[in-house]
């Protein structure tokens, strides 16, 4: 066969990345915007995440004049990855495929379980829903709390209650853009997330790890997932197991998990997390959990129509930091168009199927299920990824669907007759 032309494999390579990144965009960015052109790369921010940039360029990390290349990893082999654990806290995470660690991870107790989707700025539906429920005075105590990618982000505070729900309502109303990443990566990722990093380290505190570590003692759970890439399988994180370690690894193993379950790969740069096998040391690399699913609640096995197996829940509340329905739009011929609405669709498609496989299994465990999306009615603008005007509006739609009378669908809803509009 003939030699590829090394520019012509830069182009495909490039190309990937760029597709790969906007699957995952989609779940959250691209349907908050269009990315900003190849040629410009400014990102729209809102009015008050301007304020804060002369603040951001001063925190910002120094920059060597020459671009540095990235480190070596160490090299492990698949039987090293067989064998890792994170050194000292055997039970701090499983294989999210793995019915037995699964079912040796789940609390004891049955209880009510609540799961937090992916859906990037839109995570701010999910913030408004709970301190909405807080308001109807109906939000229970959970057993069991997982959170995927933005539903990472908002489930140690779902998990902790409403005494938690300013921090919920800062964490979505008070950023934007500026505080999320920063456009040029170093080798890894087109953006640098270096922003969000600080960002979780100010809200991710000891006190917080510490309320987390008493809840899990207590036989309640908090999961959050993340894919490690090396192993091409996705994690679930036990943070209560982590918190319960206790001092400032505890606290740095769950500010890594949480920037690792939301760190679009390609867009975002991975997160490298250190483990020990066979008396070794290394780094697994780990991203954005969504690229295993948009939401976790078992492996898939145990949602398969033919399972006999049961879940530990009284009730499954599931928060799609997303709409679900299909809006009319005559799509871009360009593309980042093309590509963007293709994904966008894709993914809709992918978390009602999912939806329809936890529903089922819920009816044949006699749990009861509860289900709240974005309302395809909601039309507020958007002026780039993040932004906190958008985001705003978006808790306030959350908000007063949370307090209302009845904020949760018993079954999934059926879109084959849906009315749609064009978009404006």
């Amino acid at each position: 066969m003939t030699a590829m032309n090394p520019n012509a494999k830069n182009r495909i390579r490039f190309a990937g990345a760029i597709a790969l990144a906007l699957f995952f965009l989609s779940s959250g960015i691209i349907e908050a915007a269009r990315l900003p052109a190849a040629a410009d790369h400014s990102v729209s921010v809102s009015s008050q995440s301007k304020k804060k940039k002369a603040a951001k360029k001063k925190a910002r990390p120094a920059k060597s004049a020459k671009p540095e290349g990235l480190p070596a990893r160490i090299p492990f082999t698949a039987t090293d990855q067989d064998a890792a654990a994170i050194p000292n806290i055997p039970d701090a995470r499983f294989w999210a495929d793995s019915e037995k660690e699964y079912l040796r991870a789940l609390p004891q107790a049955r209880g009510p379980w609540l799961i937090l989707s992916t859906g990037g700025s839109d995570g701010a539906f999910g913030a408004g829903l709970l301190n909405g429920w807080t308001k109807a005075g109906t939000r229970p105590e959970f057993t069991l709390v997982t959170g995927t990618s933005t539903g990472a982000l908002i489930a140690p505070f779902a998990f902790l209650g409403p005494k938690y729900d300013d921090a919920l309502h800062d964490a979505y109303t008070t950023i934007g853009a500026i505080d999320i990443f920063e456009v040029g990566g170093k080798g890894e990722s087109f953006l640098d997330t270096w922003p969000l990093r600080d960002l979780i380290a100010k809200r991710v505190t000891p006190d917080l790890i510490q309320a987390i570590a008493a809840e899990h003692a207590r036989g309640r759970k908090l999961f959050i997932t993340t894919t490690n890439l090396d192993a091409g399988r996705p994690v679930v994180w036990d943070i209560g197991a982590i918190a319960a370690d206790g001092g400032d690894r505890a606290v740095a193993l769950v500010r890594k998990v949480m920037l690792a379950s939301i760190s679009i790969p390609g867009a975002f740069p991975p997160v490298l997390i250190d483990v020990e096998a066979n008396g070794r040391k290394f780094q697994e690399m780990h991203v954005d959990g969504g690229l295993g699913a948009q939401f976790y609640v078992a492996p898939d096995s145990m949602l398969v129509s033919t399972s006999t197996a049961s879940l530990r829940a009284s009730d499954i509340y599931v928060i799609a930091n997303m709409k679900l329905g299909s809006d009319f739009e005559i799509t871009e011929r360009n593309t980042l168009g093309i590509l963007g609405r293709t994904v966008a669709t894709a993914i809709r498609i992918v978390i009602r199927n999912a939806i329809d496989r936890v529903y089922e299994t819920a009816k044949r465990n006699n749990i009861g299920f509860y289900l709240a999306f974005v309302d395809q009615s909601f039309s507020a603008p958007a002026r780039g990824p993040f932004d906190t005007d958008y985001m705003k509006t978006l808790y306030e739609a959350g908000f007063a669907k949370g307090s209302g009378p009845d904020p949760f669908l018993r079954e999934p809803p059926d879109f084959s007759d849906q009315p749609r509009k064009a978009a404006r």
